[in-house]
Order: structure tokens, then C-alpha cells, then sequence
């Protein structure tokens, strides 16, 4: 078989630059990573229950998500964790190959199913149920020069300005702001006055839900079909209010001599934040915390250069004078610098091997022939790298590096064998390429084999080491 190859030259060189050829598209279509994603598939579900307390988060929602959710397939195990700030989350970790968006959506619909036996409050207030990305790729802070300018507003312009582009933009699997500085009207109820009044929370919840909602009132002058009409009006109603004051006038309490008890005579009403739990600064000033977390397959570079050109877009066309943005954190530099490194090894080992043939065999044909094969074998392992879905990231990168030796051993076992056969026995190279060739190719099979014997089987392992 190998002595076609040797008889057929142009047969080799085209097959050679097929491989490179395919290895270079390849490479153009590889995703870019800092790691290789080993870790298993996880889906969060996140709950809100206003103003409950740890225990009482535990019984009426951690308990029935949890019996609902379990068993769901490719599962391996949950977590939960509840605390008093009226938040809890239930983590659901998948077995290693599970498919993140059917998984996602197997929990969807066991909670789903279990939705009605939750708590009105937490049913108002939505379960989040979202997938976990676990590439960072890199933290946004949005801060302003004008002192006037608090954390609540620059929350909610990136919220309304600056998230929903970012969602969009492609390889961006996870955006979020840190902390919940929503724009929300703050009831803050005084014990002392609820008590000389007699009045509840629930009482104070249940004017806010009869007096505050949004209703569909209709039309009126719409023809019956039995006479015609001359005038048809479409009624509106303003909805939801809106403002402190009309907050503040909430009849809570009535009696029948005309006294009203509004909502400001037992608490105080401001336009404020939906939560406080989470402040950011940056150098001092007050600022909102993006992060953007990297889609599974996508270019961890070009998405970080994507974003960039995203924000620049932004602040050219949206931002009020005086804000301004800063890249705290940016994975695109460490992984390009990393790259650059591992790439600097590639190249150096390269020259190192063709230095050493060159001094051992003196012949600059023979060391042609080691510097011709490693490229071809290295650029043609991106080929295989993207059939089996493998990104480029630094791991992949270093085992190239290591398997520079191996390809470079073969190449040298070859020259010598050739060498020593046109030494001993005065042959021709390509006479002395068969004969030789035909004495060591068992060998050289052979070691492929024992090599592939090696590492192949940690690829069939379960977990992480397998992947």
C-alpha cells in the first residue's frame, strides 16, 4: 500500500493539500474558548415570594418544585437553596451529553404542572426557569461623571437601553445586570399608625389590588345588528397608577360618616427600587454591573469584538452626556495572549525539530520531509476537531504542541531508515524508501496503534475526565 504512494508522488501532494485545505476551513469555523466545556448541563429555577422568610419559602415552594422536578430525564441530581430575602433557586444537574435545551424544556413542564399549587404571590412574580452558562465572558460597567446620576437610573437606562442589544448579539448566551434596581413604587407601612388604625398588610395588599389594576372596559354605541347606531366610542381606562400621588391617595379604609383612610396616613410612598441588596460602584462612583456569559459553540473573540462594536453603537446614539462605560473584565485578552503563547510553542517546536534532523543527517532534502509532514498533520486535526465537536481552547492547544513529538518521531524513524539503506546497500532513494518502508512500516503501525491504545479509552470514561 505505501509503495503506491512512493511510486504515485502527485497522488500524495494532492491528498496532502486536501487535508490542509479541509483543515483550514475547519479552523475558520472552530469555536473559540479559554476551556474545553466539560462541566454537565444545569437549568435554574429561580422563584420570588415577597416578604417570606426562609421556612416558609421551603414548605410552600422549594417542596412541591422539587417533587415535581425530580425524576425529570437525564438527571443527576438537584440543589436547592432558599434564603429570607424571599428568593430560592432549585438547580437541576443534568448527566454529561444531555441536550440543554431539551432539558430546559423537561423542566418547564414539570413546573408547569405544579404551578397551581404555588403561592399567588410567586405565581404574580413568574418562575424564571433559564439554562446556566458557564463561559464568562466578560463584566460591563456603566457609570456616569455627573453626580447626579444615582445607580437606580443607570440600572434601569442599561436595562432598557443596553441588555436587550446585548441579548442579541450573536455568541451571547447569558446577559444580565447584576442586582434588581428596577424602577418600583416603595410602600414602606408604619407599624405604629397600622396599629392605632387596626389595619393589616393583607388589608393594605387588598385595596392596592381592587384600586391599582388594569381593566378592559370596552366599547359603548355598538351596532346590534337590530338598528344602527351614529356614534360608537371605544372606553379607556388609565390602568395601573402610575404616580406617588396616586399611590399615596389609596383609600384603604372607609366609614359610613364620609372618613377616609388613605394609604399615606399608614406608610410612606416613594418612587424607588424594586430591591436594594445589591450595590456597585466603580472607582467610587455609582455604576451598573453587566455580565455576559458565552453561548456553547460560539467564538469567545469574536463575540467579545461583536459586543464592543454593540457598545460603541449605544453610546453613540443613546447615552445622555457625561455617562460612560469601562470593560472590567475581559476574557478575550488573557485567551488571546494565551493563544498567542501556545502558537509561539507550536512555532518554536517546529524550527527546534527541523534544527535537529538538519544536525543529525546533514541533508537539508531529509529535512524537508519532517517539516512537510507536521504541518500537514497538525492543520488536518482541526478537520477531525470540528467533526467531533471539539473547540479551540488552550487544552486542545497544548495537546497539539505535545503531539508535535509523536508526528515528528515517525518522520524521523523513516529518514533514517531510508538513510541507512542508501549508505549500506548504495541505493537509489526511491529503491531505498521501499525497502525500507516495507521493514519498518509494521513498526511504525504498530506504535500508532499502542499510542491510540493509550489515549483513546479515556475518551469512553464517564464525566468529566471522559469529555
Amino acid at each position: 500500500m505505501f509503495s503506491r504512494f512512493i511510486q504515485r508522488p502527485v497522488l500524495s501532494i494532492v491528498i496532502s493539500l486536501i487535508i490542509v485545505f479541509l483543515g483550514v476551513l475547519a479552523i475558520t469555523g472552530l469555536p473559540v474558548t479559554q476551556f474545553p466545556s466539560i462541566s454537565p448541563p444545569k437549568v435554574n429555577v429561580v422563584v420570588d415570594y415577597p416578604g417570606a422568610n426562609n421556612e416558609l419559602m421551603i414548605k410552600s415552594v422549594i417542596i412541591p418544585l422539587e417533587r415535581a422536578i425530580n425524576g425529570v430525564p437525564g438527571m443527576k441530581y438537584m440543589a436547592s437553596d432558599a434564603g429570607n430575602d424571599g428568593e430560592a433557586t432549585v438547580q437541576v444537574i443534568f448527566n454529561l451529553g444531555t441536550d440543554p435545551n431539551v432539558a430546559s424544556l423537561n423542566v418547564q413542564n414539570r413546573v408547569a404542572s405544579v404551578v397551581n399549587k404555588l403561592p399567588p404571590l410567586v405565581v404574580r412574580e413568574g418562575v424564571k426557569i433559564s439554562r446556566e452558562e458557564s463561559n464568562m465572558l466578560m463584566y460591563i460597567n456603566l457609570y456616569s461623571e455627573d453626580p447626579n446620576t444615582d445607580q437606580k437610573f443607570l440600572f434601569n437606562f442599561a436595562d432598557i437601553n443596553i441588555l436587550s442589544e446585548l441579548k442579541r448579539v450573536d455568541g451571547v448566551g447569558y446577559a444580565d445586570i447584576l442586582g434588581n434596581r428596577e424602577y418600583a413604587m416603595r410602600i414602606w407601612l408604619k407599624p405604629d399608625r397600622m396599629l392605632a388604625y387596626k389595619i393589616s398588610a393583607d388589608e393594605v395588599m387588598e385595596a392596592l389590588s381592587k384600586q391599582s389594576l388594569e381593566a378592559s372596559p370596552g366599547k359603548t354605541g355598538e351596532s346590534s345588528g337590530k338598528r344602527s347606531q351614529s356614534f360608537e366610542y371605544v372606553l379607556k381606562y388609565s390602568g395601573r397608577f402610575t404616580t406617588k400621588e396616586q399611590y399615596e391617595n389609596v383609600v384603604v379604609r372607609s366609614s359610613s360618616n364620609g372618613e377616609l383612610l388613605r394609604l399615606k396616613d399608614v406608610a410612606d410612598v416613594e418612587f424607588g427600587s424594586s430591591m436594594y441588596d445589591i450595590y456597585s460602584n466603580l472607582n467610587g462612583k455609582p455604576s451598573a454591573a453587566l455580565v455576559l456569559k458565552q453561548s456553547y459553540g460560539s467564538n469567545a473573540s469574536q463575540t467579545i469584538e461583536n459586543v464592543k462594536k454593540k457598545m460603541k453603537e449605544i453610546q453613540a446614539s443613546s447615552f445622555p452626556k457625561g455617562m460612560k462605560y469601562e470593560i472590567s473584565y475581559d476574557v478575550s485578552k488573557f485567551l488571546d495572549a494565551s493563544i498567542e503563547k501556545v502558537l509561539h510553542t507550536l512555532v518554536e517546536a517546529f524550527i527546534l525539530v527541523g534544527l535537529v534532523v538538519f544536525l543529525f543527517l546533514g541533508d537539508w532534502r531529509s529535512t524537508i520531509i519532517p517539516a512537510m509532514a507536521v504541518p500537514v498533520s497538525l492543520i488536518g486535526t482541526f478537520m477531525f476537531m470540528q467533526y467531533f465537536n471539539i473547540t479551540l481552547n488552550l487544552i486542545t492547544l497544548f495537546a497539539m504542541v505535545l503531539a508535535i513529538g509523536v508526528v515528528v518521531d515517525d518522520a524521523i524513524v523513516v529518514i533514517e531508515a531510508v538513510h541507512a539503506k542508501m549508505e549500506e546497500q548504495h541505493l537509489s532513494p526511491r529503491k531505498a524508501t521501499k525497502k525500507a518502508m516495507k521493514e519498518i512500516s509494521g513498526a511504525i503501525i504498530a506504535i500508532t496503534f499502542l499510542m491510540a491504545a493509550v489515549f483513546i479509552p479515556v475518551a469512553f470514561m464517564s464525566g468529566p475526565v471522559g469529555m
